[in-house]
């Protein structure tokens, strides 16, 4: 829908100002956009705006888009929150929602980054998140960017058929836990053209998820594309259909990485997996299979995880490691990983080791060349 067929709902018709917190002001213009029978355009125009938080939710009646011209902070303290939950900006229950603008959600999370503790503690206190997603659908999230978030950058939950494209996430690689995007309970989800800068994975999956694009996103700073951590829940269902097509990963810890706890009770499946076109500059490990991962010693590791791989492509990978085992898959003796179609490979290792793989308890199948030979 054309920008002059929507309605304008500019915050500083509602009472807000620059450099004041603009929440109700922003909650007022929502409440309006909703109750639209027609499309509205919330309009936050350029310049520096405080929100301190802002929970919106639908359902609404027409399309909606939120045009961030301007800069969001939110406060530096953590716990300065009205309602004492996760989140920072969340948007719920909506159809046909646009996000662009070419503006900032910029979190201020250096301070809550002091308080992380969670490489040592299962039960640190949760952080909030600069934006949370949740059963949206028909939506797309573009030309904007988030920063500095003080937790998970975007959640992106519970949602239907939506795409982030020119979408730019911004944090330092020492600030913990400030996953770019993370997915999960979804479906027909996109992420396109983008750029990651993180302290933890650019994006990560949860379980329920179906046909996920990641296509042209640079990764770097970060931790690298992660499919889990999965296991600990016994409800969690089965991914399938997840390609990662034509991405760049810079000085990431990995590059494309599947993690499934060991005695853990969850018994999905994770299928139909394409890893193509990938280019790795100095990346610690390009491609992991990890079914043993226990971080910090935080689990039992005495039994196999009950998740099982199978039905992956992997062709095309290219560039350097900054370590000798480029490729490892460390699959499930319980469960072994299966039908892991392996093509092109061209992986060296920057230090004066040759490049090895690591090979557990998988069944592989290898079209085109490798280098360094694979499961050899």
């Amino acid at each position: 829908m054309k920008a002059n067929s929507q309605r304008v709902l500019d915050i500083t018709k509602y009472g807000a100002w620059p450099n004041a917190d603009i929440s109700q002001a922003l909650m007022k213009a929502w409440n309006d956009a909703i109750a639209s029978p027609t499309a509205s355009q919330i309009l936050i125009p350029k310049g520096d705006w405080i929100l301190s938080q802002a929970r919106m939710s639908g359902p609404s009646k027409a399309p909606i888009t939120l045009m961030v011209k301007g800069n969001l902070k939110a406060y530096q303290d953590p716990w300065k929150l009205p309602v004492k939950t996760q989140e920072w900006i969340t948007i719920n229950y909506v159809n046909f929602l646009t996000i662009t603008g070419g503006g900032m959600l910029d979190g201020q999370g250096w301070e809550a980054w002091k308080l992380n503790d969670c490489h040592k503690n299962k039960n640190c206190p949760k952080l909030p998140i600069n934006l949370s997603l949740n059963f949206i659908n028909n939506s797309i999230i573009q030309d904007i960017t988030t920063k500095d978030s003080k937790y998970f950058h975007v959640n992106c939950i519970s949602s239907r058929n939506v795409t982030f494209q020119r979408f730019t996430i911004s944090a330092p690689d020492e600030s913990p836990n400030t996953d770019g995007i993370h997915i999960a309970r979804g479906n027909n989800i996109r992420v396109l053209d983008s750029v990651i800068k993180t302290g933890d994975d650019c994006i990560s999956f949860g379980d329920e998820l179906s046909d996920v694009l990641v296509k042209n996103v640079q990764c770097g700073p970060g931790h690298g594309i992660s499919i889990g951590s999965l296991g600990n829940n016994v409800k969690e269902k089965d991914i399938r259909g997840i390609t990662v097509e034509k991405c760049t990963f810079t000085g990431t810890e990995n590059g494309v990485r599947i993690k499934t706890w060991p005695s853990a009770p969850a018994t999905l499946t994770i299928s139909d997996l394409h890893f193509i076109d990938l280019t790795m500059v100095n990346v610690g490990n390009p491609i992991v299979f990890d079914q043993k991962y226990c971080p910090h010693n935080l689990c039992d590791p005495s039994n196999p995880s009950l998740i099982k791989i199978s039905n992956v492509e992997i062709n095309n990978i290219r560039g350097t490691s900054s370590s000798p085992d480029v490729l490892s898959f460390i699959c499930s003796k319980a469960k072994p990983c299966d039908n892991i179609r392996i093509g092109l490979i061209d992986l060296k290792y920057n230090g004066n080791k040759a490049s090895t793989t690591k090979c557990e308890n998988i069944k592989s199948s290898f079209f085109s060349t490798q280098s360094p030979r694979v499961c050899a």
